[in-house]
């Protein structure tokens, strides 16, 4: 058994990730949980639960206890987290007691929503619970150097969420948090469908089809890409081909969203750090950034230099953790 152990969380809207000092990334599953709303049991959680989703029978609910990156459903996110402690103990062979956790928020979250993860955390058995907004969690995984008087520009594209964060000094000089993220992208794909084609579409076959034939960038190859759904006239099956841009035309407006957060972020910045950022760019972590032709379209609209993180979807998780060793540090300049 471990005692005072030390764990980073990434409660994000899409995934939840778990980051220990031993072993690195030791859990990373769909924040989903299905529901029997009959007898209140959870009958699974993560990739198991995501799977069921659109395929479960009335009494049987896959839901998402986050959404836009802070907790919609306190009891039922307190029992994720609870499954999740339980599954860390067997997957890494040792058992975790009264653990040191700290978890990342979004920046525009409330004092009630950082309270309620708060809570939820200390009621799985934590010792003590330290929250960091994800800019700069997503800054320290993405091995920037956050403690020095350079700007550190981090766009972290999450599920439910987009942060902007310039980070200098350990601190958040100036931020922005705007409520889209892969999520909406997908929602925007159902209803383009739904709207063009009278079809009915999944959020997993939209997912699909953003990963596989969507783009940001305007001036793509084309792509095409088959699904199926349900005819909305006749209400039988139909098999439709969709072009890549049909799909950036769709997504569009939540990436205009995202890029107006940006544009918002850097006039903000002092004059000083301006110089930083025209050299050092920005960096672009979570899954969102994983969208083909993100990084050109961006350093287009922009005109400074856009990287992706050596590994954009686990920077957060491995953020948190890495910023045990200076977390004082950081909450001093945060004051």
């Amino acid at each position: 058994m471990i005692s005072n152990a030390e764990i980073g969380i990434d409660l994000g809207t899409a995934n939840i990730l778990v980051y220990t000092k031993e072993k690195g990334i030791v859990l990373n599953e769909p924040s989903v949980v299905a529901l029997n709303t009959d007898t209140n049991d959870v009958l699974a959680v993560g990739t198991e639960a995501k799977d069921m989703v659109g395929k479960t029978p009335g009494n049987i609910v896959a839901m998402r206890p986050l959404r836009l990156g802070v907790i919609a459903d306190y009891d039922i996110t307190s029992t994720m987290l609870k499954h999740v402690m339980k599954r860390i103990s067997k997957d890494t062979g040792f058992s975790i007691r009264k653990p040191k956790v700290i978890v990342c928020t979004p920046c525009g979250s409330t004092s009630v929503e950082r309270r309620a993860i708060r809570d939820a955390i200390i009621s799985c058995g934590a010792k003590s619970v330290h929250l960091i907004e994800e800019p700069v969690a997503a800054a320290i995984g993405a091995d920037l150097p956050v403690d020095e008087p350079v700007a550190n520009v981090v766009v972290d594209i999450g599920g439910g969420t987009s942060e902007v964060g310039i980070i200098s000094y350990g601190g958040v000089v100036t931020s922005q948090s705007v409520r889209r993220g892969g999520d909406n992208l997908d929602e925007d794909i159902i209803q383009y469908v739904r709207k063009t084609y009278n079809l009915l579409i999944g959020e997993r076959t939209a997912e699909e089809v953003k990963i596989n034939i969507g783009n940001a960038d305007p001036d793509h190859p084309e792509q095409s890409i088959e699904i199926r759904g349900r005819d909305l006239v006749t209400g039988l099956p139909k098999p439709i081909v969709l072009r890549s841009s049909e799909i950036h035309d769709a997504i569009s407006e939540s990436l205009d969203h995202i890029l107006e957060a940006i544009r918002e972020t850097l006039e903000s910045c002092p004059p000083e750090l301006s110089g930083d950022i025209v050299d050092q760019g920005i960096i672009l972590t979570g899954g969102g950034s994983l969208l083909s032709g993100i990084q050109e379209w961006l350093s287009d609209k922009i005109i400074v230099p856009v990287h992706l993180a050596p590994n954009p979807l686990e920077a957060v998780a491995m953020g948190t953790g890495k910023s045990l060793k200076i977390i004082h540090k950081l909450q001093e300049a945060s004051v």
